[in-house]
């Protein structure tokens, strides 16, 4: 078992965990205990489920509220949190809970799955990680009691609390609150802001946080100059947070621009309540999956933008999917520097080593290949519009999980396509190009040079 295991690369490992992490879940959900008229849910929507879950995605072809028994509800809760922190990452933290040694594979495997360029302090981060994890859900839940008990009792609004705390930070949108989503808190400011919270703490990424963390004990402890803060934050969390400020309140903006006046979706409320239901829009497009105004009801100009945004997703290590936000900005740099006639990337005087952004510009274009894929092939089984289509597709391989209300119809080749996206979506459409290649051998052979005709 174990050369088996020394044998296998760090990406046929995820891939390996999270189809056992599938198969389990699917199991456990197909069992009469799991559904609430205590009958056996067919084969591909106890698949379908597990596969929303365990990727973080949030389409539904049951509907959870009042499909899955209090049994089946914790299952799904279970594979969320498990699919939110990383098979790597919670298998590792089950060996330390257990007081089983770390040995030097798997920090390799820790290192390769969070995408870290070191293997020092690897154990440590990983205890970060889980710590603030679930301090944050802890925060968020105490947030939603204000809301679901008064609403739903003790009981009920304590578990309703740490429920959707979980699928918030996670990324997931999995709900329990009827048909449709967080609708019926479209103007409720407080379930907005503390969505809204755990969507961004998740999908920004578990390196930011604690480099905004160091940066701040820095600025309270030592005493040390704001500006001196800034400097010292890596590059990757600077990309991140601006990135992902420009995307959030950009995205925010074109929202509230093209939905204005349209009464399906914000036109009938308020300016302060257009500018909120906006930004949550804006916010859960970057992979959460909760929504507070109807998908299907967007014009075609506004979903083509949100689109755009879970196409990139949230940011590296941490609970979102997409291309991710550094991606993103490496494209845009690339992009910046060639029009310069420039022969390197440099950020805040800083240079890019060539292999990353040739990463970016690989995940971009396996993601895109990915995607118009499945857009065409799911177009030849299911009957739907072109943009309706496009959009389940988008929001499959990004793990998003917003919904035109066209995923609870799908037939079963059309469910087999989704979950086949989600899946690929999760363990990275890149990985899908390396996954069945285990040789590490690097070709020392150099060809000559030879220009060739672009643009």
């Amino acid at each position: 078992m174990k050369s088996i295991k020394k044998s296998l690369s760090t990406t046929q490992i995820i891939a390996l965990g999270f189809f056992v992490a599938i198969s389990i879940g699917t199991a456990l959900l197909m069992l009469p205990v799991s559904s609430a008229d205590g009958r056996v849910t067919p084969l591909i929507d106890s698949l379908f489920t597990a596969t929303t879950s365990i990727c973080v995605t949030g389409l539904v072809v049951v509907p959870t509220y009042l499909h899955w028994s209090a049994f089946g509800k914790v299952v799904i809760l279970l594979l969320i949190q498990l699919g939110g922190l990383g098979i790597i990452s919670f298998t590792t933290g089950i060996m330390m809970v257990i007081g089983r040694r770390i040995t030097l594979h798997d920090r390799i495997l820790l290192e390769d799955a969070l995408n870290l360029n070191t293997l020092s302090g690897l154990v440590a981060f990983l205890r970060k990680i889980f710590c603030g994890t679930f301090i944050i859900e802890g925060i968020g839940a105490l947030g939603y009691t204000f809301l679901f008990i008064p609403k739903y009792g003790f009981l009920r609004g304590i578990w309703y609390s740490i429920f959707h705390s979980v699928s918030a930070f996670c990324n997931a949108g999995i709900d329990l609150l009827g048909d449709n989503s967080l609708c019926n808190y479209l103007t409720n400011t407080w379930m907005n802001v503390v969505t809204m919270f755990l969507i961004i703490s998740g999908g920004i990424g578990f390196i930011v946080w604690w480099d905004l963390l160091d940066a701040f004990k820095n600025l309270t402890k030592k005493k040390k100059a704001f500006s001196y803060i800034v400097k010292k934050l890596h590059i990757h969390t600077k990309l991140v947070l601006i990135t992902t400020f420009i995307l959030l309140f950009g995205g925010m903006l074109l929202i509230l621009l093209f939905e204005y006046d349209n009464t399906a979706t914000i036109g009938n409320l308020d300016f302060y309540h257009k500018i909120l239901a906006s930004l949550f829009q804006s916010v859960t497009t970057r992979t959460a999956g909760f929504l507070t105004i109807s998908q299907s009801s967007l014009r075609p100009h506004t979903a083509l933008i949100c689109m755009f945004l879970m196409f990139i997703g949230g940011s590296s290590i941490g609970t979102a999917g997409g291309i991710k936000t550094t991606t993103f900005a490496l494209l845009v740099l690339n992009t910046i520097m060639i029009v310069k006639g420039q022969n390197h990337v440099t950020v805040f005087h800083k240079t890019i080593p060539h292999k990353t952004h040739q990463k970016a510009i690989a995940v971009t274009l396996v993601s895109f290949l990915v995607l118009g894929v499945a857009i065409i092939t799911m177009s030849c089984f299911e009957t739907g519009s072109l943009m309706d289509i496009a959009y389940e597709v988008t929001s499959a391989i990004a793990t998003v999980g917003l919904t035109r209300d066209f995923t609870p119809h799908l037939h079963l080749i059309g469910k087999t396509i989704i979950i086949i996206c989600m899946y690929l979506g999760r363990i990275g459409p890149l990985s899908l190009a390396i996954l069945f290649n285990n040789n590490t051998k690097r070709s020392l052979i150099a060809y000559p040079h030879e220009d060739v005709t672009v643009g």
